[in-house]
């Protein structure tokens, strides 16, 4: 299946930048970063959409693929200079205040529980968050299907311990 129409970053990027955006809250903690971040990404994904073609999954899968691997050398390049979602931020207008304030902790609770997963679970349960299926990401981060679900199930284990959850 070859991909022979050429792809409009403008489009990409409008269709999926909640996405993109809730990627780079999870690895990015300020907005400055976060914002830079996205700006990388918007970059790597303006030069690697030429070359997709289709034969290696869904161009959503592709992208979150691009997205990731953007993020991962952002943070190793980080981690040489100092050593070293998610983000919902319109709140529904005609909710009770007191539920936007339990929701928005809970949140921020789920939020700081995802970070502190190690980053080979956390990689997959940002993409599951995200509504992709085991074998989308799997496609993603180039992972077999058995390993996307053994982890999505280490990272469900270990969110619920960490959220307070008794199962």
């Amino acid at each position: 299946m070859r991909n022979t129409r050429s792809i409009d970053i403008a489009e990409v990027l409008q269709a999926h930048w909640p996405m993109l955006a809730r990627m780079a809250g999870s690895y990015a903690r300020e907005p400055a970063r976060r914002d830079d971040l996205l700006q990388e990404i918007s970059i790597a994904l303006w030069q690697a959409l030429p070359r997709w073609r289709g034969e290696e999954g869904t161009l959503r899968a592709f992208i979150a693929r691009v997205a990731h691997n953007r993020a991962m050398d952002a943070l190793a390049s980080e981690q040489r200079h100092r050593g070293s979602g998610l983000d919902e931020q319109f709140a529904d207008p005609d909710a009770d205040p007191l539920q936007q304030a339990a929701r928005a902790q809970q949140h921020d609770d789920l939020l700081q529980a995802v970070r502190q997963l190690p980053l080979g679970l956390r990689q997959v349960v940002l993409l599951a968050l995200e509504g992709f299926s085991q074998r989308e990401i799997g496609q993603a981060l180039a992972l077999e299907e058995n390993t996307v679900a053994q982890r999505l199930s280490r990272a469900r284990r270990q969110l619920r311990e960490r959220m307070g959850g008794t199962q």
